[in-house]
């Protein structure tokens, strides 16, 4: 039997003194030799044609010198939508094989969407961790569920649980860039300053991500590193500095019909597309400019143009970035991978949005309102994307948008800088490859294999295929098989240079729909149908679509949206009964833990010990754009309910007492209105009717006891906490539904607690 505390795997002798005994070192994971640094810069919602490089008009110079002096790829796809392809890039595995159907906010009930990455697909942070790399990941995460990003976890897909060693920034899918909620490690903190400081998340990734390298080159220069940098840009909400926005002022004014022309003349002179590459046609929906009226030009000029200064602005971040690797004199022996998860967002409507939940609750814009908002445009009081038509303009010169598997939504840029192994500048390739290809990529650059089994799971192989060919081989053949595509509904092929698509209608019957066939090595734009010229190659490619659905756990198809938003009632979730007790302190509740209180009826009740003149916010949902907050000012119980601005507020009829109370809030849902009633110990305290209910109400969570980013009323500053004590915060959304009055509504919510 061997001693107690004895370390079964030390491998050296243990004698009754240090004379008689022999040390033994256990051997530590150290990188194969000569290992390249990695940095993967990943933007969002950037089309095929936005980067100087590829075309646009907007300034990318920083952008534009990685792609000088390294490979920009023009046959370069993605899956169509941000969570999706996060899990092939960082797995070489199809989506659907792990766990990633689509955002990782839904879990629909099927092996091919939890909303994480599968447990048998080890991530390349997880690989190269293993073998001695330092890894970081900072930006955008959106690779866990929601329902697990409360500060109370589950921990597990949260990104230093999938290879690395530190995290800076953000697990939703989008972030307010000025008032961003943001997470360090494994703990949510609040943002380190305010706009009025001149803060701008970008920027403040940046300085992390310079932070990391800095720590590793010095401390541990023996260590190579592999830095994940994810921007939320350019994802809505569009917001830049004001220095950017200014700049590009009238630089659109000529209209998204005129510069998606010059932007597809760049595209030929730069030879990213073939000589003889047609335009493609204006998408359904969007009008010829000179068909829009003054107002609607006005709007979606400066839309476009918040577009471009949040771009420009990023370009600059990475230019720092790059200048740092530069001056430590690491660049040229660092792999840089920059490229874009899916192509221009279609979220902004036909029209443009002022902010983007307006697409997501069908709310229509009234655009001749929102020209008295203009100046606001892409700064920290609006939430902007942009409309088609602009959105068509960054996927020059395709079709469709993100979400859809036509070139405009999975047709992306990919630049590669690696002066160490490349020996070419400023060349293109056009082999074709698909997204999982990037892992495969990364290993074989650093001479490693993917296990078969990690932690005792077994892994699943990858499908993707390594690029590394196309290095130094300008005409070498394209090495990549058959890849399918499918997001919602929409699918597609593409094998041996020929694509087979189908654009879905939700709801109508798959076996219905029509197909399109494009020879895609001689029609990148998509615009020659050959559907009905070769009916036996579109059926052979539709067949393999079938098969390779079958081989990578596509199916059901599954083309549900908003309604997966909705949360699961039921053990193991936040959501295990209908009631939420909230006790102070507590951190930011994340949207997907939270309550939901969109587009249903819902009763608050808050403890509270108040002092004389004691005031503060209970509680808040969503930003100075949309949202809810009930809170205390000037002796007064207020709710406020925030319609895109457009403030609904009531008042207490009475002060509030000084001491113990319970105050509330009744919120009734009667169709698409509602009505909105304070409660006072029980009693009525005021009420008013609200002419539309919030169906979403945003990507930012829940605050108890303050409201920590952009403040949801205009009747405080932010946070404005609770001055007295909060005891407890009650949220309750009844299963049967709130009766009409308020004394319905407290009797099923008592009754309801007492099955509970």
């Amino acid at each position: 039997m061997g001693r107690r505390g004895e370390d079964s795997a030390f491998k050296g002798t243990i004698g009754r003194t240090h004379a008689e005994s022999e040390p033994w070192w256990p051997e530590t994971a150290t990188a194969p030799e000569d290992s390249p640094n990695v940095l993967v810069v990943l933007l969002d919602d950037t089309g095929f044609a936005h980067l100087g490089c590829y075309g646009s008009s907007i300034d990318t110079p920083n952008i534009d010198r990685l792609a000088e002096s390294g490979l920009r790829y023009t046959n370069f796809h993605t899956t169509a939508l941000c969570s999706p392809t996060r899990a092939c890039l960082l797995t070489g595995r199809n989506h659907h094989s792990v766990g990633m159907r689509a955002v990782s906010n839904f879990d629909s009930g099927y092996p091919h969407m939890r909303g994480y990455i599968a447990d048998h697909a080890a991530t390349v942070a997880e690989v190269l961790k293993d073998n001695g790399y330092a890894t970081a990941c900072v930006g955008k995460w959106h690779l866990a569920p929601m329902a697990q990003a409360s500060a109370a976890g589950p921990f597990d897909h949260w990104p230093l649980q999938r290879g690395f060693d530190r995290f800076y920034g953000f697990l939703q899918g989008e972030t307010d860039q000025f008032h961003p909620e943001l997470t360090a490690d494994n703990h949510h903190i609040d943002p380190p300053a305010e706009p009025e400081d001149g803060y701008h998340v970008s920027e403040d990734l940046v300085d992390k991500a310079i932070g990391f390298v800095s720590d590793t080159r010095s401390l541990r220069p023996d260590r190579p590193f592999f830095l994940y940098l994810a921007f939320g840009a350019t994802h809505a909400p569009h917001q830049a500095p004001r220095p950017y926005l200014e700049k590009y002022k009238g630089q659109f004014d000529a209209g998204w019909d005129i510069t998606r022309q010059e932007w597809f003349q760049n595209q030929l002179e730069l030879g990213v597309v073939p000589p003889d590459t047609i335009l493609a046609p204006r998408n359904p929906g969007v009008e010829a400019w000179d068909d829009l009226s003054h107002n609607q030009q006005r709007f979606a000029c400066r839309l476009q143009e918040a577009f471009a200064a949040m771009l420009d602005h990023t370009d600059a971040q990475i230019g720092r970035l790059i200048d740092h690797l530069e001056l430590l004199g690491i660049l040229d022996d660092t792999v840089v991978m920059l490229l874009s998860d899916n192509g221009a967002s279609q979220e902004g409507g036909p029209t443009g949005v002022t902010d983007e939940m307006k697409y997501f609750n069908n709310f229509q814009e009234d655009v001749d309102s929102a020209v008295e908002r203009l100046d606001d445009i892409g700064g920290p009081h609006s939430h902007s994307n942009y409309p088609w038509g602009w959105a068509q303009a960054g996927n020059t010169p395709m079709r469709w948008y993100k979400q859809t598997t036509h070139g405009g939504g999975v047709r992306d840029p990919l630049i590669i800088h690696w002066p160490g192994g490349i020996s070419e500048s400023g060349g293109r390739r056009n082999q074709f490859h698909h997204i999982t290809d990037l892992t495969p990529t990364l290993l074989d650059l650093v001479g490693l294999d993917m296990p078969a089994q990690r932690n005792g799971r077994e892994l699943t192989p990858m499908t993707g295929t390594s690029l590394e060919y196309t290095f130094n081989g300008p005409e070498e053949p394209t090495r990549k098989g058959a890849q399918y595509f499918e997001m919602f509904g929409h699918r597609a092929i593409c094998s041996d240079g020929w694509k087979a698509v189908t654009r879905h209608v939700p709801d109508a019957p798959y076996d219905e729909e029509r197909w399109e066939l494009f020879h895609l090595d001689k029609d990148v734009s998509e615009t020659n149908d050959l559907a009905e010229a070769e009916p036996e190659r579109l059926k052979s490619l539709i067949d393999l679509w079938w098969a390779e659905a079958e081989s990578n756990g596509v199916l059901p198809l599954d083309d549900r949206t908003l309604e997966l938003f909705r949360p699961r009632f039921g053990p193991g979730t936040p959501h295990q009964g209908r009631t939420y007790r909230y006790t102070p302190p507590i951190s930011h509740i994340p949207a997907g833990a939270a309550a939901t209180l969109g587009n249903r009826s819902f009763l608050v009740e808050a403890s509270i010990l108040r002092p004389e003149g004691g005031e503060g916010v209970i509680m808040a949902v969503g930003t100075e754009n949309l949202g809810l907050s009930l809170f205390v000012k000037e002796e007064r119980l207020v709710f406020d309910y925030n319609i895109f601005t457009d403030h609904h507020v009531v008042r207490s009829l009475q002060h509030l007492p000084i001491g113990e109370a319970t105050v509330g809030v009744h919120f009734y849902r009667d169709g698409s209105t509602g009505t909105a009633t304070l409660l006072l110990d029980g009693e009525a305290g005021g009420s008013m009717p609200v002419p539309f209910v919030i169906r979403i109400l945003g990507s930012t969570g829940l605050d108890v006891g303050r409201d920590a980013l952009s403040a949801v009323s205009e009747e405080y500053v932010g946070p404005f906490p609770f001055t007295g004590t909060l005891r407890e915060v009650v949220i309750h959304l009844p299963s049967r539904g709130v009766g009409e009055t308020t004394e319905d509504a407290l009797l099923a919510m008592r009754m309801e607690l007492a099955l509970e």
